[in-house]
Order: C-alpha cells, then structure tokens, then sequence
C-alpha cells in the first residue's frame, strides 16, 4: 500500500509527484532498505506515512505549513496517519539556516500547546552531526533527497523505545552498517532500479 498523499489527482499534486518519488525512495532505499529506522517499515507499509510538499520559499511560509501540518497529525487518528514527513524543496537548501530553523519548529510546537504530543526529527541533504565532518558517511543516516521534517508522535517514539532493551543501539548499528556500505555503495543506491535488483 502506497503511503498518504493528500489531493490526489490534483493539478498540485502532478506538480509534486516528484518530489514525493524522491522521498519514497529514499524511505525505501535506505531508511527501510538499510533498515536505518527498525519502526519505520510498518506504518509506511501500512499506508500511515503521511507525505506533504511545502511549496514555501521562505522560513515565515514554511513555518505556516508547518503548523498546519502539525494540527492535521495530532487531530488525525493514528490508525489513519501514524507520521507524517513535510517535504521543503524550495527552501533552505543550506544546512546551516536549516538546522537554525529548528528553534523555530521547536517553537511552533510550544505555541499550538504540542510539547510531549508531537516531536519534529530532521533530514537533510548536507546533514552532518555536531561532532563529524561533512565527509563522514555516517551523515547519511539523516541525508534525505530534499529538507524533510518529519513529524512523530511521542507515543509512538515511547512504544518504540519500551520495546527494546538498548535503543542507543540503532545509531550504533547504522553506523556500522553506513562505514561497510562505503560512498560507493551509498551511491549504488540510487542508481535506477537499485530496489528492483
């Protein structure tokens, strides 16, 4: 089952068919292929992945649409819509201004009285960790095709961890798994028809 785009058959929706296409490749590439994420295979099977393109081309608009973004996740049944991802095409290509955004998000939640309901995760294309360097494979846990900020529901982030004995494992597995893969097979990831092969 494909995951949950809104306005199907939409002139919008033709006009962001591939930035959703990227999106779902990259969830099935590497967040579920290379299993980055252990949670993430079921609600995306299920078709409980929401997937959104912001059309904005500034922070103030991105804001705005993050927002309702947000009120639509918490007001919709999980059994509907367990995450949702805010795609950003158009806006903040640079990390920096990306990762300073985040205040923002952070703020956003507080205002709409969302604080211990909702958390915002972030991916980007030149996503580095604090303490690594761009050229650091592991990066590419949170490398995503465009700036994606992915709403999650603290429930589900409490069952996940309840559910395993050493949730800092993941990080270090996907670390792991991202230094055997090598560039080179990061890079074979995206080559067409790599999730056929």
């Amino acid at each position: 089952m494909s995951p949950t785009v809104p306005n199907a058959g939409s002139e919008s929706e033709a006009a962001d068919a591939p930035y959703i296409a990227d999106t779902r490749r990259w969830i099935e590439r590497a967040v579920i292929g290379l299993n980055l994420c252990p949670f993430a295979r079921a609600p995306y099977l299920d078709g409980r992945v929401g997937l959104r393109v912001s059309h904005a081309t500034d922070t103030d608009a991105l804001l705005d649409d993050l927002c309702g973004e947000l009120q639509s996740l918490h007001a919709a049944d999980p059994q509907d819509c367990e995450t949702s991802l805010l795609i950003a095409p158009f806006v903040l290509a640079d990390f920096i201004d990306f990762n300073d955004f985040l205040d923002s998000a952070d703020a956003a939640i507080d205002v709409l009285k969302l604080e211990g309901v909702i958390q915002v995760a972030s991916f980007h294309p030149q996503y580095c960790f604090a303490d690594s360097s761009p050229q650091d494979i592991e990066n590419c846990t949170n490398r995503s095709p465009w700036p994606i900020l992915h709403l999650l529901r603290e429930s589900s982030i409490e069952r996940a961890v309840d559910s395993m004995a050493d949730p800092d494992a993941i990080y270090r597995r996907n670390v792991d798994t991202l230094k055997k893969l090598g560039w080179d097979g990061w890079a074979r990831l995206w080559r067409a028809g790599a999730a056929g092969e």
